[in-house]
């Protein structure tokens, strides 16, 4: 296959959805010769966070001399970027190449009488391939969707369990209450593992401490006490954080928001207790480099000055509470947001949370079948904002918030990850003519 077959095949839209269970993309992979056995993970779940911190932890292990993969989903511009070594995308004819072989096991699959791989059990099998046949140091590994019958946990090993903030989200599959979707995000503890977490709500860090407890494995939890910020601006956030006795004092990082200090600080917590048990080797300067070097695109990124373009991937409540409180770091004389959501979120409070913030407010809506139609969102924001603007096309969104904003304005996107790759790229184009 070249690369537009292979985004052909897996993006159809027969393979679309999810699947319980793990049996399929087990038979997958063994079809390929398990490819994901004997490789080291990092393995990174939760619902808020998870992008970000898989993102310190490769760079950090990149700036420490490893061979670092990172598996994240879903992307934002290219499909490439969700398969990467050492900051660097799959190559587009790797990809094809590795695709035709997965097909290959897929129709196998058939032939047995098996169900058709969906499409994220093709892109994980295509990960999980690319990694094996570059020999990387370690894989971090990141969660699709909840964690006990995602298939990454497939592996049947990691040198640690990452937890990142954990709240309500695709309650329909994971549960209603936060520790039922605590049961599925701590699904991914290994037997005799490590798990480092995020500072949870009682209920759910009081599920991860006792799964962690049936499977023997070490319960690490984020020390957030031990975190000052020095600073935290619209240009990055210095911090200091005290471990185990050492002081680790004013750790820079590039990317915006207190809770990005909270993200980085998680991975600091992973990396100290993996060095501490003899499983990676770096060096204090090496890990600040790490730190300050992490990009993330479409979290809280600034694609222009005058106005300010702000773009954001925040999709649900607790993403939009910090959304909001971090545009408060930014100097502007207006703000035009941009929003659009997917009808099965928790739009309502997100609206609430975000547009009383607004001058001006610019809804559109994403090309999927889960799209909240823009027409719809705006009747829901006139409830509260009386100036709303309707496109129905992203690009059309992008083009009305500019021509809304004065130099010393800010423009603002958010409410939907599958937005802002589109955003992005249109921003980009509109701003540097």
């Amino acid at each position: 296959m070249n690369y537009e077959e292979a985004l052909a095949y897996i993006n159809d839209k027969e393979k679309y959805g999810s699947r319980l269970g793990l049996d399929s993309i087990r038979t997958l992979l063994g079809h390929l010769g398990d490819p994901h056995v004997g490789m080291k993970y990092i393995h990174v779940g939760g619902t808020n966070g998870k992008g970000s911190t898989s993102a310190y932890l490769a760079k950090c292990l990149e700036e420490a001399g490893y061979r670092a993969g990172l598996y994240t989903s879903p992307y934002l511009e290219r499909f490439t970027e969700r398969i990467q070594i050492n900051g660097e995308d799959i190559p587009e004819d790797v990809l094809g190449e590795i695709t035709s072989d997965v097909k290959k096991a897929a129709d196998r699959m058939i032939l047995d009488g098996m169900e058709h791989p969906t499409t994220f059990e093709l892109v994980t099998a295509v990960g999980f391939e690319y990694f094996n046949r570059s020999k990387v140091d370690y894989v971090i590994l990141e969660v699709g969707l909840g964690g006990r019958f995602d298939s990454t946990n497939v592996i049947k090993s990691s040198i640690a369990s990452v937890i990142t903030t954990i709240d309500y989200d695709h309650t329909d599959v994971l549960g209603k209450t936060l520790a039922e979707i605590a049961y599925q995000k701590a699904g991914i503890i290994k037997e005799n593992g490590l798990v480092v977490s995020y500072p949870q709500e009682i209920e759910a860090e009081k599920v991860i401490g006792e799964v962690a407890y049936e499977k023997g494995a070490d319960f690490v939890k984020l020390p957030d006490e031990n975190i000052r910020i020095i600073t935290s601006t619209y240009q990055g956030s210095a911090f200091d954080f005290m471990y185990k006795g050492a002081a680790y004092e004013n750790l820079k990082i590039s990317m915006l928001g207190n809770y990005q200090v909270m993200n980085a600080a998680l991975a600091v917590t992973t990396l100290l207790e993996l060095r501490d048990r003899g499983i990676l080797n770096f060096s204090e300067a090496q890990l600040r480099s790490g730190l300050l070097k992490t990009k993330w695109r479409g979290r809280l990124e600034v694609l222009s000055q005058n106005p300010i373009f702000l773009i954001d991937g925040a999709h649900n409540l607790q993403g939009i509470t910090l959304l909001a409180e971090a545009v408060k770091m930014f100097p502007y004389d207006r703000l035009i947001l941009g929003m659009s959501v997917l009808k099965d979120k928790d739009y309502t409070h997100m609206i609430e949370k975000l547009v009383p913030l607004a001058d001006e407010v610019v809804v559109t809506e994403v090309n999927m079948p889960r799209k909240l139609p823009a027409e719809l969102l705006g009747e829901e924001v006139r409830k509260i904002k009386p100036n709303v603007h309707v496109e129905n096309t992203i690009e059309g969104a992008v083009r009305k918030s500019i021509d809304l904003a004065h130099k010393n304005d800010m423009i603002l996107f958010g409410g939907s990850l599958y937005m802002i790759g589109e955003v992005r790229s249109h921003a980009i184009n509109l701003l540097t003519k």
